[in-house]
């Protein structure tokens, strides 16, 4: 009971967290980064790049962007038709400027931003706690089926290659004990892959610092 109790808190724990970093939509700059129509008018029909630079540098002077491209000009999305604040980029896979950009996801199939990059770190510590839980929940029967007599470590692996075909039994069945290897090894793989993944977003956290 106390078993399933934990791994159903850490299920819907880590199912509420995905939801969330799929579903939130990504927050973009507010009205006042766009062009005015006057402003639009004066910036399309100018020809010289070191004109509607001015242009550019002095709409952004009412507002608070610091970080400037390469050559020092005001950052600004052609598509959007908008000055990008500082952390903002245009996604070409959402097709739209996202605020503080982190990255875009393919695992959510969303851009990860200012509105849920809380809930994708979320869902990166539930996954790892609910990989680590059942690793650990089951590592006590993987011990017992590597000491069961005449298991060799060939016939260990070969059962991992073999074990997506088998899924009835009961604990003491060779095909159950075939589940519980594959699931550890899942398990443990995908804690390894979070673990690194989850460390390089809390070290960017704790820099103030995004992926992009």
């Amino acid at each position: 009971v106390a078993y399933l109790t934990i791994f159903h808190v850490l299920f819907v724990l880590f199912v509420w967290a995905y939801w969330k970093s799929i579903f939130t939509p990504p927050v973009q700059p507010g009205t006042e980064y766009r062009m005015s129509y006057a402003d639009k008018e004066r910036y399309e029909n100018e020809e010289r790049p070191e004109v509607q630079r001015q242009i550019l540098a002095e709409i952004a002077r009412k507002l608070p962007v610091y970080t400037r491209t390469g050559s020092g000009g005001v950052r600004f999305c052609d598509t959007c038709q908008l000055i990008k604040p500082d952390r903002c980029h245009h996604c070409s896979v959402c097709a739209v400027c996202v605020l503080k950009m982190d990255h875009h996801c393919p695992w959510v199939n969303n851009c990860i931003g200012f509105s849920n990059y809380k809930f994708f770190l979320l869902f990166l510590a539930y996954s790892l706690l609910y990989c680590l839980y059942i690793a650990a929940t089951v590592f006590k029967y993987f011990i017992k089926y590597w000491t069961a007599p005449g298991m060799s470590s060939c016939y260990l692996f070969f059962s991992l290659a073999l074990c997506c075909f088998y899924f009835q039994g009961e604990l003491t069945n060779g095909r159950s004990k075939i589940q519980v290897l594959f699931l550890l090894f899942v398990a443990v793989m995908f804690f390894v892959s979070l673990m690194f993944l989850f460390g390089y977003h809390c070290w960017l956290v704790s820099r103030n610092r995004s992926t992009l």
